[in-house]
Protein backbone atom coordinates (compact mmCIF):
# COMPACT_ATOMS: atom_id res chain seq x y z
CA UNK A 1 0.00 0.00 0.00
CA UNK A 2 2.89 2.45 1.03
CA UNK A 3 4.25 1.68 -2.98
CA UNK A 4 1.11 2.68 -4.62
CA UNK A 5 0.20 5.90 -2.56
CA UNK A 6 2.49 7.80 -4.21
CA UNK A 7 1.64 6.77 -7.34
CA UNK A 8 -1.94 7.51 -6.65
CA UNK A 9 -1.15 10.89 -5.42
CA UNK A 10 1.08 11.34 -8.23
CA UNK A 11 -1.95 10.70 -10.67
CA UNK A 12 -4.45 12.53 -9.02
CA UNK A 13 -2.18 15.11 -9.07
CA UNK A 14 -1.22 15.65 -12.33
CA UNK A 15 -5.61 15.19 -12.95
CA UNK A 16 -5.75 18.24 -11.39
CA UNK A 17 -3.55 20.37 -12.83
CA UNK A 18 -4.89 18.99 -15.94
CA UNK A 19 -8.06 20.01 -15.15
CA UNK A 20 -7.52 23.31 -13.02
CA UNK A 21 -5.51 24.64 -16.34
CA UNK A 22 -8.35 23.28 -18.48
CA UNK A 23 -10.78 25.36 -16.99
CA UNK A 24 -8.55 28.32 -16.95
CA UNK A 25 -8.13 27.70 -20.97
CA UNK A 26 -11.74 27.10 -21.62
CA UNK A 27 -13.44 30.23 -19.84
CA UNK A 28 -10.45 32.29 -21.36
CA UNK A 29 -11.16 30.93 -24.79
CA UNK A 30 -14.59 31.27 -24.27
CA UNK A 31 -14.65 35.21 -23.44
CA UNK A 32 -11.57 35.69 -26.21
CA UNK A 33 -13.96 34.02 -28.56
CA UNK A 34 -16.84 36.40 -27.77
CA UNK A 35 -15.13 39.00 -27.71
CA UNK A 36 -13.76 38.30 -31.45
CA UNK A 37 -17.33 37.71 -32.93
CA UNK A 38 -19.31 39.60 -30.70
CA UNK A 39 -17.57 42.51 -29.76
CA UNK A 40 -20.36 44.98 -29.85
CA UNK A 41 -22.09 43.30 -26.88
CA UNK A 42 -18.80 44.41 -24.66
CA UNK A 43 -17.50 47.49 -25.82
CA UNK A 44 -19.94 49.49 -23.69
CA UNK A 45 -17.88 48.22 -20.73
CA UNK A 46 -14.75 49.52 -22.05
CA UNK A 47 -16.76 52.68 -22.36
CA UNK A 48 -15.94 52.37 -26.27
CA UNK A 49 -18.48 52.58 -29.02
CA UNK A 50 -18.43 52.09 -32.61
CA UNK A 51 -15.69 50.51 -35.14
CA UNK A 52 -12.65 51.74 -33.14
CA UNK A 53 -14.40 49.99 -29.76
CA UNK A 54 -15.59 46.42 -31.68
CA UNK A 55 -11.63 46.82 -32.93
CA UNK A 56 -10.57 47.25 -29.65
CA UNK A 57 -12.56 44.91 -28.41
CA UNK A 58 -11.64 42.48 -30.87
CA UNK A 59 -8.08 42.99 -30.08
CA UNK A 60 -8.66 41.87 -27.05
CA UNK A 61 -9.76 38.57 -27.71
CA UNK A 62 -7.12 38.21 -29.95
CA UNK A 63 -5.12 38.73 -27.46
CA UNK A 64 -6.08 36.66 -25.08
CA UNK A 65 -6.11 34.00 -27.86
CA UNK A 66 -2.34 34.44 -28.25
CA UNK A 67 -1.86 34.37 -24.29
CA UNK A 68 -3.59 30.93 -24.40
CA UNK A 69 -2.02 29.29 -26.78
CA UNK A 70 0.94 27.98 -24.18
CA UNK A 71 -2.14 25.90 -22.07
CA UNK A 72 -2.46 23.30 -24.14
CA UNK A 73 0.60 21.82 -23.82
CA UNK A 74 0.50 21.88 -20.63
CA UNK A 75 -3.22 20.73 -20.48
CA UNK A 76 -1.88 17.20 -22.11
CA UNK A 77 0.69 16.96 -20.21
CA UNK A 78 1.49 18.85 -17.14
CA UNK A 79 4.76 17.19 -15.81
CA UNK A 80 6.47 16.99 -19.32
CA UNK A 81 5.65 20.68 -19.69
CA UNK A 82 6.85 21.90 -15.92
CA UNK A 83 8.46 25.05 -17.31
CA UNK A 84 6.17 25.48 -19.57
CA UNK A 85 2.97 25.80 -16.51
CA UNK A 86 5.57 28.02 -15.02
CA UNK A 87 5.07 30.46 -18.01
CA UNK A 88 1.23 29.78 -17.55
CA UNK A 89 1.06 31.35 -13.82
CA UNK A 90 3.94 34.17 -14.69
CA UNK A 91 1.19 34.95 -17.44
CA UNK A 92 -1.63 35.11 -15.06
CA UNK A 93 0.44 36.95 -12.68
CA UNK A 94 1.35 39.39 -15.05
CA UNK A 95 -2.35 39.97 -16.22
CA UNK A 96 -3.48 40.23 -12.94
CA UNK A 97 -1.12 43.04 -11.82
CA UNK A 98 -1.42 44.65 -14.99
CA UNK A 99 -5.13 44.62 -14.74
CA UNK A 100 -4.90 45.95 -11.01
CA UNK A 101 -2.58 48.90 -11.72
CA UNK A 102 -4.82 49.57 -14.60
CA UNK A 103 -7.75 49.72 -12.42
CA UNK A 104 -5.80 52.07 -9.82
CA UNK A 105 -4.50 54.48 -12.00
CA UNK A 106 -8.42 55.10 -13.22
CA UNK A 107 -9.70 58.36 -12.50
CA UNK A 108 -13.39 58.77 -10.78
CA UNK A 109 -15.95 58.98 -12.76
CA UNK A 110 -15.61 55.40 -15.22
CA UNK A 111 -17.48 53.05 -13.41
CA UNK A 112 -18.72 50.91 -16.35
CA UNK A 113 -14.82 50.27 -17.38
CA UNK A 114 -14.06 50.15 -13.38
CA UNK A 115 -16.68 47.59 -13.35
CA UNK A 116 -15.17 45.50 -16.15
CA UNK A 117 -11.99 45.47 -14.85
CA UNK A 118 -12.68 44.25 -11.48
CA UNK A 119 -14.19 41.25 -13.49
CA UNK A 120 -10.72 40.62 -15.25
CA UNK A 121 -8.93 40.95 -11.51
CA UNK A 122 -11.80 38.68 -9.82
CA UNK A 123 -11.21 35.36 -12.61
CA UNK A 124 -7.36 35.95 -12.93
CA UNK A 125 -7.33 36.37 -9.16
CA UNK A 126 -9.49 33.07 -8.90
CA UNK A 127 -7.25 31.16 -11.74
CA UNK A 128 -4.03 32.12 -10.63
CA UNK A 129 -4.53 30.54 -7.05
CA UNK A 130 -6.65 27.79 -8.80
CA UNK A 131 -3.57 26.80 -11.01
CA UNK A 132 -0.94 27.44 -8.75
CA UNK A 133 -2.56 24.96 -6.14
CA UNK A 134 -2.09 22.30 -8.51
CA UNK A 135 0.98 23.17 -9.41
CA UNK A 136 2.40 23.33 -5.71
CA UNK A 137 0.49 19.68 -5.33
CA UNK A 138 2.05 18.53 -8.19
CA UNK A 139 5.35 19.49 -6.91
CA UNK A 140 4.90 18.28 -4.06
CA UNK A 141 3.39 14.61 -4.93
CA UNK A 142 6.36 14.22 -7.54
CA UNK A 143 8.93 15.16 -4.39
CA UNK A 144 7.32 12.88 -2.16
CA UNK A 145 7.54 10.30 -5.03
CA UNK A 146 10.88 9.96 -5.58
CA UNK A 147 13.53 7.29 -3.74
CA UNK A 148 15.03 9.23 -1.18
Amino acid sequence: MGNQEPASTRRVAGLAARIAVALVFALNVQCAVSFVLWPGAYAGGFELEGVPGAAAVRGLGVAFLMRNATYPAVIANPRRFRALYAVVLVQQAVGLAGESWILLSLPAGHAALAASIVRFIAFDAAGLVLMAAAFAWLALADRHARPR
